[in-house]
This record gives C-alpha cells, sequence and structure tokens, in this order.
C-alpha cells in the first residue's frame, strides 16, 4: 500500500480550525475568531482524507492529555494513601522517606504535573 503524502501546513491548519463556532458554515474559522482568508479556505478544503485522519489522531491525542491532566490530583491522592496509611505524622516528606526510587520518581512526575499549566492544542505536539 502506498504511502499518502501528508503536507503538515494543511494538518496545522486544520489543527487551529475552531469547528464548533461556525457562524457561516461555508466559512471557516481560527479558534481565536479570525476568519480563513480565501487561500487558508481552499487549503483546508483541499485536505485529503489522510490529512484529516492526522488531525483527528493529533486531537485524539491531545483530548487523553486534557483527561490525564485533569485526572493528575485524583492519581496524586490515590498515590499518596497507602504512604500516608503507614504514617503517624502524615507529610509529604515523610511519605517521600519511605518510597523507593522508583516511587519518588512517580511522585516528582505527579508533582510537576499539577503544578504545568494546561498545554493548548498545537499542532504536531501531541
Amino acid at each position: 500500500m502506498p504511502q499518502t503524502d501528508i503536507r503538515p501546513h494543511v494538518v496545522a491548519l486544520l489543527c487551529d480550525a475552531d469547528f464548533k463556532h461556525q457562524a457561516d458554515p461555508r466559512t471557516w474559522n481560527h479558534r481565536d475568531g479570525r476568519p480563513f482568508t480565501t487561500a487558508e479556505q481552499e487549503t483546508a478544503l483541499s485536505a485529503t482524507r489522510a490529512e484529516f485522519e492526522e488531525f483527528h489522531a493529533q486531537h485524539k491525542r491531545y483530548m487523553e492529555y486534557l483527561r490525564k491532566t485533569k485526572e493528575t490530583p485524583d492519581a496524586l491522592q490515590s498515590f499518596l494513601a497507602p504512604f500516608m496509611e503507614q504514617l503517624t505524622h502524615k507529610t509529604l516528606g515523610n511519605a517521600a522517606e519511605i518510597m523507593t526510587t522508583a516511587q519518588r520518581a512517580e511522585l516528582d512526575h505527579l508533582l510537576k504535573s499539577i503544578n504545568e499549566p494546561t498545554r493548548p492544542f498545537t499542532p504536531y505536539t501531541f
């Protein structure tokens, strides 16, 4: 089966399209509300099935990222619960002291995820 060429600039344009708020279905808009130029509209309408599938795959990965980001506080709580049960003086520092190196790495990952601002949907990032 031959490899279909995917034009990155077309996928990037699809990633920046606002498919939810179209006042005029004949005119596409960017996510920031600006209407597509005539050239951008023509480019978007020239997208192949493979390019739409690539856009969809990227958007799906982004939605998974958002889901995980939203669930991180609960994941941190669940992760810490067994350690806190073992402690008389329940602090994060005391919990970290009884963790293995791998568990501390997971704790660091969860804490960084909580503090990291949510990234916007950007082409070829997710």
